[in-house]
């Protein structure tokens, strides 16, 4: 979280002058309300994106200030996702202040990075013993969590905040972090240890910039180091005198140093007096997230995460960017003709989300005239039929389906009736005509007064009525077994293996087409696909089910092998579905192999 140090070492009286400073600078960098596609969440207010790529999608890491607050007043951290850059998926609250039973307040800007297929959360928070911010770690297995207290205690405390890992290329960890001052130590390869003691970087002139009028701030440095390497370059971005805030960078050729200043990223603007930066590479672009204050009723602390594309110049140095409500371009498009969460949303309008009683998100807090817009639908040839998955402790309403715009053409409404309760689900279909080529989805929701009914998810079937494509059971020649959704699991890196054939839907298996032959393996269960974890292409590499995108590791040949029977090739690595150790045992997990005659790696479908 950025906060200036007046916000945390003085009393009340300079928050005070402070928060008159910032209604002024409110007054004059205030953009105008988001008209498109930034802010990127616009449900609930979020601040500090710690972005992180994995598994072909980008994990967007955030704060969550409370509405209408009137200090950094945070409880809980949130995380949302995308295949896309422009659709995002909200996944929730994966850890919040209680996480950690030795903090008392303040869940402020925290970084999460990967290691050995766990996740490491690192947040500030304040220790209810010392009443002094410290650095905790969260820790999980999936990049949306749950994550749970990876110590029981801090990792380390100084009193300062907004950490930042970093893995260098030869495996040596670094956690960064500071305000007033800037810090490193030398994590473990456990990442939940370091080794030696704490290092302040020195904010020299020539490395982070000149201050002027203010003797003991000398350079412009603030808080909200992110440090990355491009090039055999290393690069400091971070958030440069408040207030108000703009971001600044410097380059290193080490890790720790010494650090250049280069310039400036992002100048003050934004209706925030905060701002915090974060740098990814997605899908051959190179992308920039911030915060600011452009949704309605937003400000310095009810800010709202944003991002921008840009393109590094030849020398390598980062060109300056403004804020803007378009935001990026689409990286490919969204087939409707899978199954789509309701919480993936390029644009909402009056809607909220919370937690459904099967442990993923739904779409609630609608009322009469609220819309949802998901951006770059690919309907190809035509879409005959819409189905969603509803809920209502109410009489219900209608969803009507358009294209471009909230009232835009009009090709199909579907009635949604009362369940009886809010978690009482049942399926809703109508009609589809007229939804073809490539065109911005609004879902929009009408009805009485008051809440009508909530949404779980959402899939279109392809055109003249066509049914979703036929669903299988995967069978395995060795073992005579089924592939098989283990536990059953409705999550993200859900592991994949084989049981006793049970006509369960986490055994049933429908083969979407991937173009040239091949195809997507998606679960009937959760919508989601047999995917390669990691994009690896080792032998052993761990088959999970994931959300179903664009990438080669969930695409594969259903190729010929002997007596009837095929391999599952897949495409990314070119080695086959297998039963670990050619187990015949109920439970045992898949893995890819180098193909071979074992009949521990041929299938046949019913």
């Amino acid at each position: 979280m950025n906060r200036s140090l007046a916000l945390h070492r003085t009393g009340r009286a300079v928050i005070a002058l402070l928060l008159g400073v910032c209604a002024a600078l409110v007054a004059v960098l205030s953009p105008e309300p988001a008209k498109a596609d930034n802010p990127i969440v616009q449900h609930v207010y979020t601040a500090d994106p710690a972005p992180l790529v994995h598994n072909g999608r980008v994990y967007v890491y955030t704060g969550r200030d409370e509405d209408g607050s009137t200090y950094f007043t945070m409880r809980e951290w949130r995380v949302f996702s995308s295949a896309d850059m422009v659709n995002w998926t909200d996944h929730g609250v994966p850890m919040n202040l209680a996480t950690f039973s030795w903090a008392s307040a303040d869940a402020w800007a925290g970084h999460v990075i990967e290691r050995n297929g766990q996740f490491y959360w690192y947040v500030p928070v304040k220790n209810r013993a010392t009443g002094r911010m410290a650095i905790g770690v969260g820790v999980s297995s999936s990049p949306t969590g749950p994550f749970r207290d990876a110590l029981g205690r801090p990792l380390l405390e100084n009193a300062e905040i907004d950490p930042h890992a970093f893995i260098d290329d030869n495996g040596q960890a670094y956690l960064y972090w500071g305000n007033p001052n800037l810090w490193y130590v030398r994590l473990n390869s456990d990442m939940i240890s370091y080794s030696g003691g704490l290092t302040q970087i020195p904010l020299t002139t020539a490395g982070f910039g000149t201050r002027t009028g203010n003797p003991s701030r000398p350079t412009l440095y603030e808080e909200g180091p992110w440090v990355y390497k491009r090039n055999g370059t290393y690069y400091m971005i971070w958030a440069a005198e408040c207030c108000g805030e703009y971001i600044a960078y410097s380059t290193a050729p080490g890790p720790t140093g010494p650090w250049t200043f280069r310039g400036t990223v992002m100048p003050r603007q934004g209706g925030s007096f905060t701002n915090h930066p974060g740098i990814i590479d997605f899908a051959g672009g190179s992308y920039f997230f911030y915060h600011n204050g452009a949704l309605p009723g937003g400000g310095g602390f009810t800010r709202s995460v944003a991002v921008e594309k840009f393109t590094y110049r030849a020398d390598g140095t980062i060109p300056s960017m403004n804020m803007t409500t378009a935001g990026v371009p689409q990286v490919g498009t969204l087939n409707p003709f899978v199954r789509q969460e309701a919480e993936t949303i390029a644009w909402g309008s009056g809607i909220e989300t919370e937690r459904a009683s099967s442990g993923s998100m739904n779409v609630w807090s609608i009322d009469n005239g609220d819309y949802i817009k998901v951006k770059g639908v690919a309907f190809g040839t035509g879409a005959g039929s819409f189905t969603a998955r509803v809920a209502s402790g109410a009489a219900g309403g209608n969803i009507e389906v358009r294209l471009d715009s909230a009232t835009g053409p009009l090709v199909g409404t579907c009635r949604v009736s009362g369940t009886g309760g809010w978690q009482n689900w049942v399926d809703t279909t109508c009609p589809i005509s007229g939804a073809t080529g490539t065109r911005d989805l609004y879902l929009r929701f009408t009805g009485g007064s008051g809440n009508l009914f909530n949404v779980d998810w959402w899939q279109f079937s392809s055109g003249g009525g066509t049914p979703t494509p036929s669903s299988y059971r995967i069978i395995n020649r060795n073992s005579g077994q089924v592939i098989d959704v283990q536990s059953p699991n409705l999550n993200d890196l859900a592991v994949i293996g084989q049981w006793t054939s049970n006509g369960n839907p986490w055994q049933q298996w429908r083969f979407l087409d991937a173009g040239n032959g091949n195809v997507r393996l998606q679960s009937v269960n959760s919508g989601k696909c047999i995917d390669i974890n990691n994009f690896s292409t080792a032998d052993g590499a761990q088959v999970i089910q994931y959300t179903c995108h664009d990438g080669l590791n969930q695409v594969f040949n259903w190729r010929a092998a002997a007596d009837g029977y095929y391999n599952l090739v897949n495409i990314n690595s070119n080695k086959c579905l297998n039963v670990v150790g050619g187990s015949t045992t109920a439970g045992a997990a898949l893995e890819q192999r180098t193909c071979s005659s074992a009949n521990s790696m041929q299938w046949s479908r019913a």
